[in-house]
């Protein structure tokens, strides 16, 4: 194991602990995204159930030039959370000649993979992966006021922050990226049956990105636990709306990570993420506080997704 690797692996065993010692007990939902965690999301955003991707790829080309046109040419585009950086091709198409990508995502294995398919089929934009862990202030490896740029964080992954923590992200994006453009995906849904549907199901494919959670404990940090003494649960609470994803436990367990051991009594849950529901005006409201001018959003005719522009 390589310096960096036993630093990311403590890392991970400092924030499990950290959070399984909260009361109610929850895990960071960052996490979630190892490589077998990220190719399960990828068949999961395939799903005829799973709305967002396919409500936010049909308004990404509707938004396009208007912001090919705010930005300019010879933009850097900052992704955060690329995952398989799928979305990011429509921006890399449509802008006006964008010299460089710089890619966002805490899975390196996963990260690096993306990059080298996009290199491939890019030749002419420079592209820069970096792990990192988009929760933290950022450093980026290249200089970003030689010329226009455009941050883009997609999907509704800014619900994944309880509303400020996702103002403080918001923050820091604007102090990281400075005069820009960032183009931020949010899902306005209140529909409970339909978030009780995706959420909770996708025909199992869910429940086992949740379940592998316990699956990567046990891989990188020998936590030896029964995965099949805990079964996935989705929450749909109020004030604010959102959507909790919860490991629950069958019968009483114990979690031995490090040197500490981790009880589990029947029937106690641990939370693995959470998805805040954010409608135009409230996100918009929320943006604002954190330093930025709302110039346009793209709401899916049906209100299941939404795109916003700020500016800086």
């Amino acid at each position: 194991m390589t310096p960096e690797e036993t630093a990311e692996r403590d890392a991970f065993l400092r924030a499990t602990l950290a959070g399984l010692g909260q009361t109610p007990k929850r895990l960071p939902g960052k996490y979630l995204w190892d490589e077998a965690g990220s190719i399960l999301f990828d068949r999961i955003c395939d799903h005829p159930d799973y709305y967002p991707t396919r409500r936010e790829m049909a308004l990404l080309p509707q938004a396009v030039s208007e912001i090919a046109t705010l930005v300019g040419p010879g933009a850097t585009i900052v992704e955060y959370g690329s995952g398989a950086s799928r979305k990011i091709r429509t921006l890399l198409d449509g802008l006006d000649r964008p010299r460089r990508y710089v890619a966002i995502d805490i899975s390196r294995d996963y990260l690096e993979t993306s990059v080298r398919t996009l290199a491939q089929d890019y030749p002419e934009i420079a592209m820069i992966p970096v792990c990192s862990d988009y929760a933290e202030p950022i450093r980026l490896p290249v200089d970003l006021a030689d010329g226009p740029v455009l941050g883009f964080f997609p999907g509704t992954s800014i619900g994944n922050l309880a509303p400020a923590e996702a103002e403080a992200f918001l923050a820091r994006a604007r102090d990281t990226l400075g005069p820009s453009h960032l183009l931020v995906g949010a899902d306005p849904t209140q529909d409970a049956d339909r978030l009780q549907r995706v959420y909770g199901g996708c025909d199992g494919l869910m429940p086992a990105l949740h379940l592998n959670y316990i699956g990567r404990l046990n891989r990188e940090l020998d936590a030896g636990i029964d995965r099949d003494a805990f079964r996935h649960e989705i929450r749909i609470l109020r004030d604010p709306l959102r959507v909790e994803a919860h490991l629950v436990a069958a019968r009483a367990d114990t979690w031995h990570l490090g040197t500490d051991a981790v009880h589990f009594a029947a029937g106690e849950s641990v939370r693995t993420d959470v998805s805040h529901k954010h409608s135009p005006d409230v996100f918009q409201a929320l943006a604002g506080r954190a330093g930025w001018t709302p110039k346009n959003v793209w709401l899916d005719p049906d209100g299941l997704f939404s795109l916003h522009l700020l500016s800086r």
